[in-house]
């Protein structure tokens, strides 16, 4: 990355989370489907729809902001949906698979929760006032699904998972 300003970083940046975006929604059908507590395979497909209206959403900054995203592969997010997916492979339908499907969900979580914010903070320096208005509503949705997420793990899933 050859970032000389806080403007090629922001782009840098809103193209990576871009492409995270673009990755997950291919990802979280698959997660609803290994998950076996209906409460989390609906939550997995909430997001996707989500996921598809954050893509939405970033493709409205580029267009506000007279962009041009990098095309590039988040390799991060590469790295946590492969992670998913071999707890997918590796884990027997059940509580146990649950437990882990929300623990890799939440490391993504976590992964755009940091990235959302960072572009934020960001674009408010850069004077990029509606991008910054759209990018927090993004930030906002993903802090919830982690509160869901969360709260999904500690009173269903989990003692499920440790009761077997």
């Amino acid at each position: 990355m050859a970032a000389k300003t806080l403007q090629d970083l922001f782009v840098h940046m809103l193209s990576d989370i871009y492409s995270a975006e673009k990755q997950l929604t291919k990802s979280l059908p698959k997660m609803a489907k290994a998950a076996t507590n209906p409460e989390l395979s609906q939550a997995f497909k909430t997001h996707w729809e989500e996921t598809n209206n954050q893509v939405a959403r970033i493709d409205e900054v580029v267009e506000i902001c007279s962009l041009k995203l990098k095309r590039m592969k988040c390799a991060a997010m590469e790295g946590l949906i492969e992670e998913g997916d071999e707890v997918v492979q590796e884990i027997e339908k059940g509580p146990v698979l649950d437990a882990a499907l929300i623990a890799a969900a939440q490391k993504v979580e976590h992964y755009e929760i940091a990235s959302y914010g960072t572009l934020c903070v960001f674009g408010k320096h850069l004077g990029l006032d509606e991008a910054v208005r759209l990018l927090k509503e993004t930030l906002a949705e993903e802090k919830v699904t982690d509160e869901k997420l969360t709260m999904l793990a500690e009173s269903e899933t989990n003692p499920e998972a440790a009761r077997q």
